[in-house]
């Protein structure tokens, strides 16, 4: 087949059209918002360590602090916005990706797609990260705020929380004050999350599952998935964890109104990567595989077939 006539879009078992294209949207909500809001407490207890590493030193004392303070019912606060928020985050993360990709690979055009094809998909990835972050950003913030005030002086519910971050968006910089910690922590996270996937994938298939692809079944195939889901996890937990624990901090309320590099300058760069990481590091590798089982499986139901290879 000659260059010009190559496509990205016809390379899959599927062509990948608008209706791909909308069913990858819907794949990545449904990976993403179950997955993330039936880690609550896990966040919860992160989030806490994070804020006040004093008092909340482990992940189950954390936890089994928090409930005899607050009741057992208090592991899963901010699951509304947890919920949403990483449906619609999910939702343009996977979906855009799958554009994106393809987009840049027939820019980049069929021999450059093979020499760099890590770049491309670190390109597609944080593309887009950016939209999905805006999504994310409000939800975001409402749900740190929930999980990390002390009780009683900010609303659980999600609609009166909402509100409340309304009044107070003098102070919280509510719904995009936390945007720009959110791209530092989520665009490099999403594209060690992708290009690793990809790349561990790729060695799976190339190395260990030798046979063509389409030989192996669906729940092999899924197997493959979820391993190097998890896998990439753990390696993008530890890239994002600093950004991810000013996102935390700017929740709490004596960092009202401080800035991105102050935050940085009085916690400390060693607490800011160390503080809730092996938390994150469980959380965020199981999180990462269970999306993209979850994603795959969407997709070969869906007759889409499954994502990567040699």
């Amino acid at each position: 087949m000659s260059s010009t006539k190559w496509d990205a879009r016809y390379l899959g078992p599927v062509p990948h059209d608008a209706s791909y294209y909308s069913k990858a949207l819907l794949g990545g909500a449904l990976a993403c918002g179950f997955t993330h809001a039936g880690i609550t407490p896990l966040d919860v207890a992160k989030c806490n360590m994070q804020v006040n590493p004093t008092k909340y030193k482990g992940t189950f004392p954390t936890l089994r602090t928090i409930v005899a303070e607050e009741g057992s019912g208090a592991v899963w606060k901010g699951f509304g916005p947890t919920f949403v928020g990483y449906s619609l985050q999910g939702m343009f993360k996977y979906g855009l990706y799958e554009y994106f990709k393809d987009t840049y690979m027939n820019l980049a055009g069929e021999e450059n797609t093979a020499k760099y094809k890590g770049l491309i998909w670190c390109a597609g990835s944080a593309s887009a990260e950016v939209f999905a972050d805006i999504a994310l950003c409000p939800l975001e913030m409402v749900k740190v705020k929930i999980q990390t005030s002390p009780s009683g002086t900010f609303p659980i519910a999600f609609g009166p929380a909402v509100a409340e971050m309304r009044r107070l968006s003098a102070e919280t910089r509510f719904p995009f004050g936390s945007l720009v910690p959110l791209w530092s922590r989520q665009i490099p996270y999403t594209m060690a999350k992708f290009y690793f996937f990809e790349k561990i994938v790729q060695l799976f298939y190339t190395n260990v599952f030798t046979a063509p692809k389409d030989t192996y079944s669906k729940p092999t195939q899924l197997g493959i998935t979820f391993g190097s889901g998890y896998l990439a996890g753990v390696i993008c937990a530890i890239v994002s964890h600093p950004a991810d624990s000013v996102v935390s901090q700017m929740g709490k309320a004596e960092n009202r109104g401080k800035s991105f590099g102050q935050i940085v300058s009085e916690v400390g760069v060693a607490n800011l990567m160390t503080k809730g990481l092996g938390t994150r590091v469980v959380m965020i590798g199981t999180l990462t595989g269970f999306q993209w089982w979850i994603y795959d499986s969407f997709k070969a139901s869906m007759g889409m077939g499954t994502t990567g290879g040699k």
